[in-house]
């Protein structure tokens, strides 16, 4: 048995090679790899690609060039914590390009892809034990697309 991890498949529909230039060009600790292509006999012409091996922050992937069966749904996300306002608009501005904005921090990417873009803090602010500092963080966050870090501290703290 490997002891590798796992690997997180993402199914396309002929944009597998363009999904994962853009998403190695975002994160850190990233870089394409191994490239491989339908043969003759299989459902995509010969020759196209059919996967994308590449690590995005670290993490392993493959896309693969399935067809146009499946779509993503947010049922499926990627959560990326972010330590400041600068890292939370980076991660927004990127992935947002193309793609577009949805509630309390949430994205969908060019590709249909879900992300989660949040600060560390919230989980904290968010589980606080004092129910009055959840619940103004909460009030606060729900009408936002991009969070607002510095608007989510604020209302932790009653201001």
């Amino acid at each position: 048995m490997s002891s590798d991890g796992f690997t997180t498949c993402l199914w396309f529909d002929g944009q597998a090679e363009e999904a994962a230039a853009h998403y190695v060009s975002i994160f850190k600790n990233s870089r394409i790899g191994r490239v491989t292509h339908y043969g003759e006999g299989m459902p995509q012409p010969a020759g196209s690609v059919l996967t994308v091996e590449f690590v995005a922050n670290g993490q392993k992937f493959i896309a693969l060039n399935g067809g146009p069966q499946f779509k993503f749904s947010e049922a499926i996300s990627f959560q990326i914590l972010c330590e400041d306002q600068d890292e939370i608009d980076y991660y927004w501005n990127s992935l947002t390009e193309g793609g577009e904005g949805g509630q309390c921090g949430w994205l969908k990417d060019r590709f249909g892809v879900s992300w989660q873009i949040e600060p560390t803090a919230l989980l904290d602010m968010i589980s606080d034990p004092d129910p009055q500092k959840s619940a103004r963080v909460y009030a606060a966050m729900m009408p936002m697309g991009k969070l607002d870090l510095a608007a989510l501290r604020k209302a932790y703290a009653g201001e």
